[in-house]
């Protein structure tokens, strides 16, 4: 039997516990991913003993909890703490989500949190997004028109023409579906992945935007949307309830229906 081993400098080493005080009654235990780059040591998990009679009842509200009153070290993004800026995208118990939109009622006593998977982390609970928010400025998430903007009002839509964006524009990417995807996480290099091929395609179904055809040919690569395999961990992670795995297989659709023109 083949037997595997990590190298050395990549073990979860166990790290400091911060117990509660000792006549808390209503605890939560979380076991928190730490890693600073400047300390040249392995990351370990920092266990934190929270009462929750003295914390809000969102995960980001523990979090905050432990930055602000038991270990200022501690190190994670977060911003509108409405589920709109995507900052707090994290991974509690195995499933990516956004920290302010989830409750701790939802999850059992004890609450693990690391950082996105795959993604290099930058320290503690903050990943690095460079390449992500790279492959999201290549698929030109901006209107691109050669009819010139009418002088006394906005661009119009139908109804109907509108109606196409929702399940779209409210992606917020945060990297949750992309970062749960297995293809993206063996071909980030090339695969654009689930996050910024929906906003792909929230482009492409656009009325108002004349630029359809260039956009397909630009996607119409093995790699860039093919690599997906439908194996709908993006759709079931979506803390917006979004469905990326519908819209990539819309796209493949368009892309056909091109090629048989």
């Amino acid at each position: 039997m083949v037997e595997f081993a990590l190298p050395k400098n990549s073990v979860i080493q166990k790290g400091k516990t911060f117990a509660a005080a000792a006549d808390a009654k209503n605890l939560r235990r979380f076991n928190v991913y730490r890693w600073n780059p400047d300390e040249g040591e392995n990351p370990r998990i920092d266990t934190y003993e929270i009462d929750m009679d003295h914390c809000g009842p969102m995960l980001l509200d523990a979090i905050l909890k432990i930055k602000n009153d038991i270990d200022s070290t501690l190190t994670f993004r977060r911003s509108c703490r409405e589920g709109v800026c995507g900052s707090c995208a994290m991974n509690v118990n195995g499933k990516n989500t956004l920290a302010c939109t989830k409750a701790i009622a939802d999850y059992p006593d004890t609450i693990n949190i690391y950082p996105l998977p795959h993604m290099a982390v930058v320290k503690d609970l903050v990943a690095d997004m460079t390449h992500f928010y790279e492959q999201y400025a290549s698929i030109k998430p901006w209107l691109e028109s050669k009819t010139p903007a009418p002088e006394t009002t906005e661009r119009l839509q139908s109804k109907d023409d509108r109606a196409k964006l929702d399940g779209l524009y409210e992606c917020v990417l945060c990297a949750c579906c992309s970062t749960s995807c297995p293809s993206y996480w063996w071909n980030s290099d090339k695969y654009l992945g689930p996050a910024v091929l929906l906003q792909a395609y929230r482009w492409l179904v656009d009325s108002r935007d004349e630029n359809t055809d260039a956009r397909l040919e630009e996607l119409d690569d093995a790699f860039k949307l093919y690599r997906c395999h439908t194996i709908m961990n993006c759709t079931d992670t979506c803390p917006k309830g979004l469905n990326p795995a519908k819209t990539i297989a819309e796209t493949k659709k368009l892309l056909t229906q091109k090629h048989l023109k």
